[in-house]
């Protein structure tokens, strides 16, 4: 038979999201062709799922420690990393999920138990905050987040940003230390003082196999057992002896009291052949009920549960195949019955009455459980539905008035040693974990962020100055640094841009081909093109027509007075007139046809 473990302290971690790349896309002809670093992988969650096959939290006894597969770093090319795979642990119908409890509750509840029998001020085992109740098969929750893989440098770049040259870091995973703790889900629970014959009871009743010995505190776990009433089923929990002060930690009743949280009918078993003087039915009864309503006056049931004092109550007298207890049972049956119980007479030893007893039960099931299913279906229908559009907006920006919104607060701190400024908030803590400080390019980017959320306006406002000591997170995982609204980031400011252009760079402009020419600029370039090639052409024409290439031998023109370049252009490079009213009478001669006097001169010396 398995060890039964119904209480375990977990420690849980979820996955740690993979880093993004920097890295920067290498064609031919084109060394720096854009960013192309992929996202990281996120990280797995662990998660916790109700499972109807699961029976005990054994195997997180064994091993506490629980931790999920974390994602990958993204790569070059456009590759982002692989997810890592969430981590299922099964744990039985009836779990509930607490943070663990701290140091400070820990040393309370030691310190309560051992006052607790003295003045009663013992509570049930302190725990943390609530967080699940794993009440039906299939429910889910998650024990600790995956971390969240951090942004490539292809997913930061933008219009403004072409080239950043960094990425961002996975964020680690979520990790925190829980108490899972197993309250049997049956429909009928067995209380009643040790020796009472409870195990007896639910061996007979069914196929369970509890440990059974004439000895007190023979049953240490509860044992449950599945009794059949003709066609009908319902499930029977044998919870360890209770005696007076187990709501204040006696005996071990504190450590099985909640399991009979989950059931609908409390079936008293009441050992009629007891020796002990001090001992009688009525008595045994009302002991056990004090020690039900100490106990349930500490619980927080969930809504819609019945308490445990409106729990119908039923009265087993066994042991009557004694004599003496027959007679003492026949003598308290018509007390218990004036209370309103219904009362039983039943032998395990000779199998008396328990026939009776296992109809009886299941009616009663039966008839609590439609009651259930009636105030269900009616919570159902009075549940107030709120639509996201009905909700406000919680997301707003710092306002003009306070400069604080919901998406982070800033607070004044202060020590022996001096004071400082706290920034909390989701996104602000998220930011600084996925940052590379090593980068000055990321921490300028970072600056960027937290100036956009409002955070550096928030910080003028309530009276921070520049050097000032700001804190982003809480306690260990605090980031500190010394405020200065205008922090510059490294690589883009290679030509002296301002901050403003942060994930630039002058490798990718190209001598201004990177620009992208509107509609307008692409036809008037194309109108300038083209005039000019008229201009060309008709000038070639009418060097053509003056015979200018008639005799490539020959330089008709040396200072290029009838060019191209003299025609568009009538002064010096120097800026001074290409001719002067002095020069006109050196100016050759130009026939009709446009030949000059010294070529023709030149002609018949040359025949």
């Amino acid at each position: 038979m398995s060890e039964f473990v119904d209480r375990v302290t977990l420690h849980v971690k979820g996955g740690d999201g993979g880093n993004g790349a920097a890295s920067i896309r290498r064609e031919k002809f084109k060394p720096l062709a854009g960013p192309d670093g992929g996202n990281g992988g996120d990280g797995g969650s662990v998660i916790a799922v109700a499972d109807s096959n699961a029976t005990t939290l054994l195997d997180y006894s064994y091993m506490p420690h629980r931790i999920a597969q974390s994602g990958t770093m993204g790569l070059g090319d456009d590759k982002d990393g692989r997810q890592g795979a969430d981590l299922i642990l099964p744990v039985p119908v009836g779990t509930v999920i607490f943070e663990a409890p701290t140091k400070k509750q820990r040393e309370d509840e030691a310190r309560a138990k051992e006052n607790g029998g003295a003045d009663g001020e013992f509570t049930p085992r302190a725990h943390g905050k609530l967080l699940a109740d794993l009440s039906h098969a299939g429910d889910r929750f998650v024990l600790a987040k995956g971390g969240q893989g951090g942004l490539g440098n292809r997913a930061l770049s933008s219009k403004t940003r072409r080239a950043p040259g960094f990425a961002l870091l996975g964020e680690p995973g979520e990790e925190r230390d829980i108490v899972l703790e197993l309250k049997s889900i049956a429909d009928v629970a067995l209380v009643g003082y040790p020796s009472a014959g409870k195990s007896s009871l639910i061996a007979t009743m069914s196929a369970a196999r509890p440990k059974i010995a004439d000895y007190p505190f023979t049953t240490l776990v509860p044992n449950l057992g599945v009794v059949m009433a003709g066609h009908d089923r319902f499930t029977i929990a044998d919870v360890p002896g209770l005696i007076p002060g187990a709501a204040q930690g006696k005996g071990l009743g504190l450590e099985f009291l909640r399991h009979i949280e989950r059931t609908e009918v409390i079936a008293h078993v009441i050992d009629c052949a007891t020796l002990d003087p001090d001992r009688d039915p009525i008595s045994d009864y009302h002991a056990l009920e004090n020690e039900l309503a100490q106990y349930a006056g500490s619980l927080d049931l969930p809504l819609g549960a019945i308490p445990i004092a409106e729990r119908p109550r039923v009265i087993i007298l066994n042991k009557i195949d004694i004599p003496e207890a027959r007679e003492l049972a026949e003598f308290v049956k018509p007390q218990f019955e004036d209370m309103g119980l219904t009362v039983m007479m039943i032998s395990t030893a000779t199998h008396e009455g328990l026939k009776e007893l296992t109809f009886l039960l299941d009616a009663m099931v039966k008839e609590l459980r439609a009651k259930i299913q009636e105030s269900e279906a009616a919570r159902e229908e009075e549940r107030e539905v709120i639509h996201p559009l009905d909700m406000p907006n919680r997301r707003r920006r710092p306002g003009k008035d306070k400069g604080l919104g919901y998406d982070f607060e800033v607070e004044r701190r202060q020590d022996s040693t001096g004071f400082w400024w706290e920034v909390t908030g989701d996104k602000p803590e998220q930011w600084v974990r996925q940052t590379n400080f090593d980068n000055d390019e990321a921490v300028g980017y970072l600056a960027d962020r937290l100036a956009k959320l409002g955070v550096e306006k928030a910080l003028r406002l309530r009276g921070a100055h520049i050097g000032d000591e700001v804190r982003i997170g809480r306690g260990d995982d605090a980031v500190s640094f010394d405020w200065d609204p205008t922090v510059a980031a490294g690589a883009e400011m290679l030509d002296g841009t301002p901050q403003s252009m942060r994930g630039t760079d002058i490798r990718l402009q190209d001598n201004g081909r990177a620009h992208r020419r509107t509609n307008a600029e692409r036809r008037r370039e194309y109108h300038e093109m083209m005039d000019a090639r008229t201009a060309v052409r008709a000038a070639m024409a009418e060097e053509r027509k003056a015979g200018h290439w008639a005799d490539p031998a020959v330089n008709d023109d040396p200072n290029d007075e009838h060019g191209l370049l003299r025609r568009f252009d009538d002064t010096d490079w120097d800026g001074t007139e290409a001719y002067s009213d002095d020069d006109a009478a050196s100016k050759p001669a130009q026939t009709a046809d446009g030949a000059d006097t010294a070529a023709q001169n030149a002609a018949p010396d040359e025949e």
